[in-house]
């Protein structure tokens, strides 16, 4: 009933936020008579604000169409490499006629950037793309709103995230890097150590950015509402049904109005002063910080609602079994076998974690964690990266992930990626060279 209630409301609000668009436009334009009107900069001020804080935020688009590789600019185009009824794989390839540059790409490492299903869209990871660009192949995972799937497409749980993230790997290749932010940490080391228990070819290395694979370690807020309420509470408050009006009508989902207001209600302090600045300078004709306000809310106030099984599974797996580091997970393949999750099998994958220092999503050492359960993994494979005065969106996004994050994990990507070059080689398994491309 709560999401009928919710989207009468937004149906209602729509005109009144149109019309405070216009309103806005009219008192601003400087055509407009009204614009002479005393005061005017201050009323159309407040119209645009009204808007902003009224309107439907509709999903973002990465827009992502050049990137600079060494000196020379590439253009990227956006290819979906796989579809799955819950997610896409998204390539961003990039083209060229400059035969150095090419073949300098061509040498360049793979990577799959595991995006969270937490309530975000993947662009949230823009800047992550972007920058990763430069030098590497990216991939990442564009995980579907649950209330555009069909019921007929049936559940997902998270072992089907699981088995997802290891399909994704196989399709990139085997020399894969893999990168995930927050929430799916706990999912990529799942899949990874199911493939090494298999005696599959795991990625080369896995770089781990603030998640909570241990949410025992210095828990958050976002940890103790999971740890403190029972799953009994979850089920019965915070799952509804997709009402008539999209194509996954009557899917069991987590609302993305309920997330944002969860997201909303960790800081409302910062958030009624960010909207409170915004309008300051509209008044003051600050463009570019208005600019950046409305970039940074057109993503965070977009949100997808999450398929209740899975997020009722993690719940569960992560934040109240513990069920990864008490070795007792065990993940339903696509066969229906269940597998038990051992990280100590993994031999031959690097690992990187990364935390930041402020983090109040995924608290000091939670992600730290996997070194202690990756035991079969050589110590000199192992690294750990505190990124200072960082909070939980500086590890991957803004100024600290490009300065601070971003070199360390091309650093620790290309090292280890040259290693397994030299290694192929001593072994004699060299590939053959690629025919000629002006794609990569």
């Amino acid at each position: 009933m709560l999401y009928q209630i919710y989207e009468t409301n937004r149906a209602w609000l729509s005109p009144f936020s149109e019309f405070a668009s216009a309103a806005s436009k009219l008192y601003s334009h400087p055509l407009s008579p009204m614009a002479q009107m005393p005061q005017a900069h201050r009323v159309a001020a407040g119209f645009d604000l009204m808007h902003r804080l009224t309107k439907e935020y509709e999903k973002p688009a990465f827009d992502i169409r050049e990137v600079k590789v060494g000196d020379a600019e590439v253009v990227i185009q956006e290819q979906v490499a796989d579809t799955k009824p819950f997610c896409r794989l998204i390539r961003f390839k990039r083209f060229t006629d400059d035969a150095e540059v090419l073949a300098q790409m061509r040498e360049q490492p793979s990577v799959l950037v595991v995006a969270p299903l937490s309530g975000h869209h993947a662009t949230l990871l823009r800047d992550t793309v972007r920058t990763l660009l430069h030098d590497h192949k990216v991939y990442i995972t564009e995980w579907i709103d649950a209330r555009l799937v069909p019921t007929e497409e049936g559940a997902f749980h998270l072992d089907d995230y699981v088995n997802y993230v290891q399909e994704f790997i196989r399709i990139v290749g085997s020399n894969v890097h893999v990168i995930s932010v927050c929430q799916p940490t706990v999912p990529v080391l799942a899949a990874v150590s199911l493939m090494a228990s298999r005696g599959e070819k795991t990625p080369l290395t896995m770089t781990m950015m603030g998640g909570p694979i241990d949410a025992r370690k210095s828990p958050t807020a976002v940890n103790n509402l999971a740890m403190n309420k029972a799953y009994e509470w979850f089920e019965a408050n915070v799952i509804y049904r997709v009402p008539p009006n999209y194509p996954g009508v009557n899917r069991r989902v987590y609302p993305g109005f309920l997330q944002h207001t969860g997201f909303v209600a960790m800081n409302p302090d910062r958030h009624a002063t960010s909207h409170y600045d915004y309008f300051l300078d509209l008044v003051r004709g600050d463009g570019d910080s208005a600019e950046a306000h409305r970039q940074f809310y057109d993503e965070y106030n977009a949100v997808l609602d999450l398929p209740a099984e899975y997020y009722l599974d993690t719940i569960k797996t992560v934040f109240q079994d513990f069920a990864l580091v008490n070795g007792t997970w065990q993940v339903r393949n696509p066969d229906g076998e269940l597998e038990l999750v051992r990280p100590q099998d993994i031999k031959t994958t690097a690992l990187l974690t990364v935390e930041g220092e402020l983090d109040d999503i995924s608290g000091a050492g939670q992600t730290e964690a996997a070194h202690d359960l990756c035991t079969g993994i050589p110590k000199g494979r192992h690294q750990h990266y505190i990124v200072k005065g960082a909070g939980h969106y500086g590890i991957f996004s803004g100024r600290r992930w490009r300065e601070m994050a971003y070199p360390e994990i091309k650093a620790f990507i290309y090292a280890h990626n040259e290693l397994a070059r030299v290694s192929a080689r001593a072994a004699g398994k060299t590939a053959p060279a690629k025919t000629s491309s002006k794609a990569k």
